[in-house]
């Protein structure tokens, strides 16, 4: 099993590319099993993940034609079965996106109840209750979701009880070709499923009110192909502002989307970073000066995302001051937070809530990533930490970050993979 060595204590400084959003990625590629075309998905990261949705997307008879820059050509006319087995669904939880598009389109669909990262329930049954709203059958049995419609779906009303980003694009996807109006209310307003609608939109959906909480949707008969570009990785741009936060470093960010980060912007600014940015740039300068530490609350778009709070709490642990994090989303993920005592972090967790005392240094310590967003915590810890810090089970890293040593070498840091 791969690890990551990363010696600590140096500043990082220089222009880094933002890679397309891996959380557009899979519900894009999703959504070409719509259309009566071919689709070309443009700016797709090279990641596990990415890789993961293009094989069960093939496994299914799906023609795909990738070129070296990671574009894909998807012609669905070409699937011969509509089953997303368990031993690809199992390695990720986006798999279920594939649902949707496929009773929508296909009228069938079997897929294998999903698995991915450990740091919460994540339960399926709000995807399943809106596809029975619209005339879906649903049957759950030996570990698969069977799902069957005569004829097209129906258009619904459909209230999530809780706000389901998922959810909202398997809904989503799936009203598109229904017959009539669906609207989904308490609907997911991320920005990537924004980007999911603008796609769908360019392959001839009706849809209105994405962004906001409410999302109408007329159904139409059939979609086309279409060319599309996915959003840049928010995500991924707000792990590397904060570690050149954490470093007292300077940094550039190139093809980011700065109108999709504003509380992450706020947060390092509040932390004493000069922040600029414009249409597809964002620069962040420390000017050497230790981090403040920042109070945060996690909640869904616009809020803070639960995807940033573990990188917020590395630099917290070398901040000034106290900070105060309360994770409202999922319920283990604060699980970095052990490993971030193992290098000599002050804090103490109550339920949902830590308290991190800033100290002036941590020290390099052997740790291990339990998730995709824990991982990168302890590789901003590890840029912090006095010494060698040698980093177990990476390949959670590898599903959300693309080339992140080569980035960060780029950038100045002192790191490499040790092969497993």
């Amino acid at each position: 099993m791969d690890k990551l060595m990363i010696t600590g204590g140096q500043p990082l400084r220089g222009e880094v590319r933002v890679s397309g959003a891996k959380n557009s990625a899979l519900p894009i590629l999703a959504s070409t099993l719509l259309a009566d075309g071919v689709v070309k998905v443009c700016n797709l990261p090279h990641l596990h993940d990415v890789t993961t949705m293009v094989g069960l997307i093939r496994r299914m008879g799906v023609e795909i034609v990738m070129d070296e820059k990671m574009n894909v050509e998807v012609d669905a006319r070409t699937l011969e079965n509509c089953v997303a087995p368990y031993e690809l669904v199992k390695t990720m939880r986006a798999s279920i996106l594939v649902l949707g598009p496929l009773v929508a389109r296909f009228g069938k669909a079997e897929v294998s109840l999903p698995g991915g990262c450990a740091i919460g329930s994540r339960p399926v049954d709000l995807h399943l209750r809106g596809l029975e709203a619209m005339g879906a059958k649903i049957v759950l049995e030996d570990g698969y979701i069977r799902a069957s419609v005569e004829g097209r779906l129906r258009g619904a009303h459909i209230f999530f009880d809780t706000v389901t980003v998922t959810g909202t694009e398997n809904l989503l996807m799936a009203a598109a070709l229904a017959e009539g109006e669906t609207v989904l209310e308490n609907a997911a307003r991320e920005p990537e499923v924004v980007d999911l609608a603008e796609c769908l939109i360019a392959m001839g959906a009706k849809i209105e009110g994405h962004g906001t909480d409410t999302i109408r949707v007329q159904g139409v008969p059939s979609l086309h192909g279409c060319t599309y570009h996915v959003l840049p990785d928010r995500i991924e741009s707000g792990t590397y502002l904060v570690a050149a936060a954490a470093t007292g470093g300077q940094v550039r960010l190139r093809d980011a989307r700065p109108d999709t980060l504003d509380a992450v912007l706020h947060k390092l600014i509040e932390a004493g970073a000069k922040v600029e940015w414009g249409e597809d740039w964002i620069e962040l300068d420390m000017q050497g000066k230790r981090p403040k530490a920042v109070s945060l609350t996690t909640a869904p778009y616009p809020a803070f995302p639960t995807d940033m709070q573990a990188q917020f709490a590395a630099m917290n642990t070398i901040a000034e001051g106290t900070g105060i994090i309360r994770e409202t989303i999922f319920e283990n993920r604060f699980m970095h937070m052990n490993e971030l005592k193992r290098m000599g972090a002050r804090l103490s967790i109550d339920g949902n809530t830590t308290v991190i005392e800033g100290i002036e240094q941590l020290k390099a310590a052997p740790v291990m990533a339990t998730d995709l967003r824990a991982s990168a915590s302890l590789v901003i810890a590890a840029l912090v930490a006095q010494g060698d810090t040698v980093i177990d089970r990476i390949y959670h890293i590898d599903r959300g970050y693309e080339c992140i040593e080569e980035k960060l070498q780029r950038l100045g840091a002192k790191i490499r993979r040790l092969a497993g």
